[in-house]
């Protein structure tokens, strides 16, 4: 019987980090003649449910990485819409003011993916969710943010 292997503090630390929600390709459109594509995703917010979130992004293609040498990236860009697909439950959400990761992507080899956040904006009973590129080293400004209100029953 072979040893179990050791659980190291990094191996937790991104064991703990990742996101359960699981998206689904709902569209891919081709955008010119060296096969890039624009993908949309559709994924279930795990801790709400009754709220979908679709994210486009773009994803190149074989002749445009030929053609530009760097073979293992794509860039960060992405678009997220969020929306009530059903009766709205918040489960138990992070309510502070960094949020909760609620998807990620991987965009390159290394380090690099497409984050979703959540961040529940209780005086205005609205979930934000925020689509943005993470990188261990280059912190970019693209991003995009999408919102649902939680409307009270009256």
């Amino acid at each position: 019987m072979q040893p179990l292997p050791k659980i190291t503090a990094l191996s937790f630390i991104w064991a703990a980090s990742c996101t359960p929600a699981i998206a689904d390709q709902v569209g891919k459109v081709d955008v010119d003649w060296l096969g890039n594509d624009l993908v949309i995703e559709a994924f279930a917010d795990p801790k709400v449910e009754g709220v979908t979130c679709h994210v486009a992004y773009f994803e190149r293609g074989l002749i445009d990485r030929l053609q530009k040498g760097d073979w293992f990236e794509d860039p960060s860009n992405s678009s997220i819409a969020c929306r009530q697909t059903g009766i709205i439950s918040l489960g138990d959400i992070d309510r502070s003011d960094e949020g909760e990761s609620v998807f990620s992507e991987s965009r390159s080899i290394v380090w690099k993916s497409v984050q979703v956040k959540r961040i529940f904006d209780e005086a205005n009973q609205t979930l934000i969710y925020v689509s943005h590129a993470r990188d261990v080293q280059n912190g970019s400004a693209k991003m995009s943010i999408s919102t649902v209100p939680l409307f009270k029953k009256n």
